[in-house]
């Protein structure tokens, strides 16, 4: 008899090789995000740096990490090829 006939469930992972990769591209994309807000700082602290406000760090890094985490819910939401 086997498994099946005996109405046990077959130990399985609850997302595929696939959904890895995905999680893993999605977590790179919210490395790149953190990496785009990085720096603007002054080497001087009296003296005042315009550039910590620049389009890069107020509005392309956050919305390149929402995208992300948005991607990261995707990679755990898509249900796994059956092989079958």
């Amino acid at each position: 008899m086997t498994k099946k006939d005996t109405g046990e469930a077959s130990a399985q992972f609850a997302i595929g090789k696939e959904n890895y990769r995905l999680l893993l591209i999605g977590f790179a994309i919210i490395v790149i995000g953190f990496i785009l807000m990085v720096g603007g700082k002054s080497e001087d602290p009296a003296v005042y740096n315009p550039d910590i406000f620049s389009f890069r760090r107020i509005t392309l890094a956050p919305v390149v990490v929402l995208f992300g985490f948005l991607f990261e819910i995707y990679a755990i939401m898509k249900k796994p090829k059956t092989g079958k």
